[in-house]
């Protein structure tokens, strides 16, 4: 294995744009490779460049039905139907012109990552546009066309990965990837997020755990509104690790979702980039631990698209290559953005945390459910 880094371009997906009312906007993936650039974490020797590509149809047939692929090509070309069935219409899924294009394009950027990985041209491989972990096989949702996490999984296993982890940290249940291999005890799902009870997609409760020969392999942490960075790090600690080191799969995927900062607008858990910073250290440590360095990260839901996500998923990338960044960011970088917004972004990474609205004992006993229900399927002592 090299010990490279992959970092996939691909600003051809700012075609990815539901419209200018639409709160998944294209510039939070723009505007995290020109802070990553402007780090200049992109001129590292260890940093390899990786040009994105389409996904091809039959690539996407990995995960999707052939009737959802031509309704996507078809309706992101004007043609007139009952797109609704598919899950496109106004609201969440709205159509837009090149649609499936847009589509393929964030798949593909997540498919040469995970073949960087999976041949060893890089240990670890980051795709932020990608994490778009809500579209099922025949229909759009939650803002997603094609479900790029599903797929690039889905291509691992087609070419001889026998065991995967999993792991979603976006403010929403990562129910794609769990619907995708809800019976397929290759491989482990671990998602941390808002509860359904109050959340989009109103999934991902504790008692979804799988199938078949997959039951106990879909594991599920419905966090309640109102917890911060302490009791979101309890979880996170006393779960994803001992699983996915018991789990030992020989690659890491992860979605890397920042919307559960305390001042997304499109939920209600209050994470600081501290959160993001102790998970990203975690997150590396297994990598190396359980998955031999492989590891394989996407982006994910984030909708401060200006003030946090370039932040969370710079600091994201500088753990992936070991680098430790000054707490200022650039101020070129500020500049261009400020000028965009008409408005002032954080002028660190860092920021002074907030006050969790969750009582400890709520988390504590959510912890005590997932374990006492998930742990003794996967062998893992209580």
């Amino acid at each position: 294995m090299s010990g490279a880094v992959g970092l996939v371009l691909c600003r051809e997906a700012g075609i990815y744009d539901h419209g200018p009312q639409h709160p998944l906007k294209p510039e939070r993936v723009l505007y995290t490779w020109d802070l990553i650039e402007a780090c200049g974490l992109h001129e590292l020797p260890r940093v390899t460049k990786v040009p994105c590509r389409p996904a091809t149809d039959d690539e996407l047939l990995l995960v999707h039905t052939a009737q959802y692929i031509d309704a996507t090509k078809r309706a992101g070309h004007g043609e007139h139907g009952d797109w609704r069935r598919f899950g496109y219409g106004p609201g969440d899924n709205p159509i837009f012109p090149r649609m499936h294009e847009a589509g393929a394009l964030v798949a593909g950027a997540t498919l040469v990552a995970a073949e960087g990985v999976l041949s060893g041209r890089v240990e670890h491989a980051f795709n932020a546009a990608g994490g778009l972990h809500h579209a099922m096989p025949s229909r759009a949702s939650g803002f997603c066309v094609y479900d790029d996490p599903a797929i690039g999984i889905a291509w691992l296993l087609a070419n001889g990965v026998e065991r995967i982890a999993y792991v979603d940290v976006d403010v929403h249940h990562g129910d794609g990837p769990q619907f995708v291999f809800y019976e397929d005890p290759r491989v482990l799902t671990i998602s941390l997020h808002e509860s359904g009870e109050f959340l989009f997609p109103g999934t991902g409760f504790v008692e979804e755990r799988g199938a078949g020969d997959a039951e106990g392999t879909k594991v599920n942490v419905p966090l309640h509104p109102g917890t911060g960075d302490e009791a979101w790090l309890e979880a996170f600690r006393e779960v994803v690790p001992p699983l996915v080191r018991r789990w030992k799969p020989d690659v890491l995927v992860t979605q890397l979702g920042c919307d559960t900062h305390a001042t997304d607008p499109l939920a209600h858990l209050r994470l600081t980039t501290r959160a993001y910073r102790e998970a990203a250290k975690m997150l590396h440590g297994l990598a190396h631990d359980a998955a031999g360095g492989r590891w394989l990260a996407t982006g994910g839901g984030g909708y401060q698209w200006a003030t946090v996500v370039p932040r969370a998923w710079t600091l994201y990338f500088a753990e992936m290559v070991d680098v430790e960044l000054p707490d200022h960011l650039p101020e070129s970088w500020i500049e261009k953005v400020e000028f965009r917004l008409r408005a002032e972004v954080p002028a660190t990474f860092s920021e002074p945390g907030v006050p969790e609205r969750m009582p400890d004992i709520e988390t504590e006993g959510l912890i005590h459910l997932v374990k006492q229900l998930v742990f003794p399927d996967l062998g893992v002592e209580l």
